[in-house]
C-alpha cells in the first residue's frame, strides 16, 4: 500500500472511531483549541435549567473544550429556550465565563439512544491560566494579593472575588507603592478589567513597568539591606523620639542628597542620593514600621508647591516631621499643627498634632530660618513665626 492511500485509510479510521459513540442523528462538532482548555468527553447529565447552567460553569471553571450532556426528560421546547440562557449566562454574566470564553454552542440530538447535547467551547484564555485565577471572598482579601503580585513584580493577576465592590484598584497599587518601598521599586502603571455581572466578579490589573522584572528584583536585592540595617541600628531600649532622631540621622546622613524625582524613589534614593520630598517620607516611613515605630505619610502642600513629609507617634502623640526641613536647620526636630506654618494638608485626613504646656516650656520653638529656592525667594522651613492655624 503506498503512502498516500495509507495515509487516507489512516485518517477514515480516526475519524469512524471518534464518531463511533454517537448515533446518525447526532451531529458531532470538533472544538477550536485556539487559547482553549482540555477536552473531556465524559459524559454528564441535566433535567432542567439550573443543573444545565451548574454543569456548563463548571466545564468552563475547569477549562473544559467540549462535553456531552445528557438531558433526560428535559422538554425539547425548554431546552431551546435553556441553551440560549445558558450561553449568554457563561459568556456575560458568569464572571468566570465573561472572563475566558470566546464563543459557545451547542448541538442537540441524542447519544445511545439517549436525548443528548453536544457542548462545543473556545476561549481567549487557556485552561491553566483559568486555574490560576485567585479565589477571593472579598474586596479586602485583594489588597495583600495585590501587594505581593507587586513584590513580585508580576506583569497580570486576576481574582475571583466572590463579594465584589467598586474599587479603585490603580489608588490601591499607589497606596502600597508609597506604604512598602523597600519591595515595591517602582509604581506601575494599572489597567483594571471586571468582567460578569452581580455580587462575583472576576478582576483582572495589569502592570506595565518602565524597567524590566529582572532589573525591578535587582534592586530590590540591593535596597533591602539597607532598611535592614536602619531597622538594627535603632534595636534595644530607648524613647521613641531617640529612635526617630537616630532613623533621621541614618538616612539623611548617607549622602549628600540631590532633589530630583525619580520613578524607582527607594532605589534611587538609598543607591544613588537621589530623591525629592515623598522619597524620603517614603522610605522614612518604612524604616520606622521596620523598626517597630509608627509613622504616616502626609501628603499637601510647602508654600503652595506639592509636598510630602511625616507624622511620627512619639510616646503616643503624633507630630509632624519634614525631613528635609530638619535638614536645613540642621537638626531633627518634631512639630505640631501649629507649628506647621506654610504647610497645607487634609486636616480631616490626620488626627490633630498639639503640645502640652509642659512640652511647650520644656521644647520652646525654634527661630525661623529661611531657606533660598532656586529662584533666589526665600521660604520659612523652621520656627514659629506667622503660625497659621488650620
Amino acid at each position: 500500500m503506498n503512502r498516500k492511500l495509507f495515509a487516507l485509510f489512516l485518517i477514515l479510521s480516526m475519524f469512524l472511531s471518534g464518531c463511533a459513540w454517537l448515533d446518525g442523528s447526532y451531529v458531532h462538532v470538533t472544538p477550536h483549541q485556539a487559547g482553549g482548555g482540555e477536552n473531556q468527553g465524559e459524559a454528564l447529565s441535566a433535567e432542567n435549567y439550573s443543573e444545565l447552567l451548574a454543569v456548563l460553569k463548571d466545564m468552563v471553571a475547569a477549562g473544559k473544550n467540549g462535553g456531552v450532556i445528557y438531558t433526560g426528560d428535559f422538554d425539547g421546547d425548554a431546552m431551546n429556550r435553556g441553551l440560549k440562557m445558558a450561553g449568554d449566562y457563561i459568556r456575560v454574566t458568569d464572571p468566570i465565563g465573561a472572563y475566558a470564553v470566546e464563543n459557545i454552542s451547542f448541538e442537540q440530538g441524542a447519544s445511545s439512544g439517549k436525548p443528548a447535547v453536544a457542548v462545543s467551547i473556545t476561549y481567549r484564555h487557556t485552561a491553566a491560566e483559568i486555574k490560576r485565577i485567585l479565589r477571593l471572598t472579598d474586596v479586602d482579601a485583594a489588597q495583600p494579593a495585590v501587594q505581593k503580585a507587586l513584590q513580585n513584580c508580576d506583569s497580570r493577576l486576576v481574582m475571583l472575588i466572590e463579594q465584589y465592590r467598586q474599587t479603585d484598584f490603580d489608588q490601591l497599587v499607589q497606596n502600597l507603592a508609597l506604604t512598602y518601598p523597600e519591595t515595591v521599586m517602582e509604581s506601575p502603571q494599572t489597567v483594571e478589567t471586571v468582567y460578569g455581572q452581580g455580587s462575583s466578579r472576576v478582576v483582572e490589573l495589569s502592570f506595565t513597568y518602565e524597567n524590566s522584572r529582572d532589573d525591578l528584583r535587582q534592586m530590590q536585592t540591593q535596597v533591602r539591606p539597607v532598611f535592614d540595617s536602619a531597622a538594627l541600628y535603632v534595636s534595644g531600649e530607648g524613647a521613641d523620639s531617640q529612635k526617630f532622631g537616630q532613623l533621621y540621622a541614618f538616612l539623611m546622613e548617607r549622602f549628600e542628597y540631590k532633589l530630583e524625582t525619580s520613578i524607582t524613589p527607594a532605589y534611587s534614593l538609598l543607591r544613588h542620593g537621589v530623591g525629592d520630598s515623598r522619597a524620603f517620607a517614603t522610605v522614612y516611613a518604612a524604616m520606622c514600621r521596620m523598626a517597630g515605630l509608627e509613622c504616616r505619610i502626609v501628603t499637601g502642600t510647602r508654600q503652595g508647591e506639592p509636598w510630602t513629609w511625616n507624622l511620627v507617634w512619639d510616646n503616643g502623640n503624633p507630630y509632624h516631621v519634614d525631613l528635609l526641613a530638619c535638614n536645613a536647620t540642621g537638626a531633627y526636630r518634631e512639630r505640631t499643627d501649629d507649628e506647621m506654618q506654610g504647610y497645607v494638608w487634609d486636616y480631616s485626613a490626620y488626627p490633630e498634632s498639639v503640645r502640652s504646656a509642659q512640652e511647650s516650656a520644656e521644647n520652646p520653638p525654634e527661630p525661623v530660618v529661611l531657606e533660598e529656592t532656586e529662584d533666589g525667594a526665600q521660604v520659612s522651613v523652621g520656627g514659629t513665626e506667622q503660625t497659621e492655624a488650620p
